[in-house]
């Protein structure tokens, strides 16, 4: 979560966001956050990517273990 009230954020806090995500509904102040940032960092959005990669990867391999196609 963004704890202070400003746009700026680091990548390292970028990186927390992107996983909450996926955990959660994020705040309007850290979903604008997020996507100012995103447009600025295209390290953070190659992060983003991987993300999702990892975490379909992650799904389709317990959907596997269950043996759902």
């Amino acid at each position: 979560m963004v704890r202070e009230r400003t746009l700026v954020v680091s990548c390292k806090q970028v990186s927390e966001l992107l996983s909450q995500a996926r955990e959660r509904r994020l705040t309007l102040a850290e979903r604008v956050t997020l996507r100012i940032h995103l447009v600025l960092c295209e390290g953070c959005r190659n992060f983003r990517v991987q993300l999702g990669v990892l975490h379909e990867a992650v799904r389709r391999f317990v959907d596997r273990g269950r043996g759902v196609d």
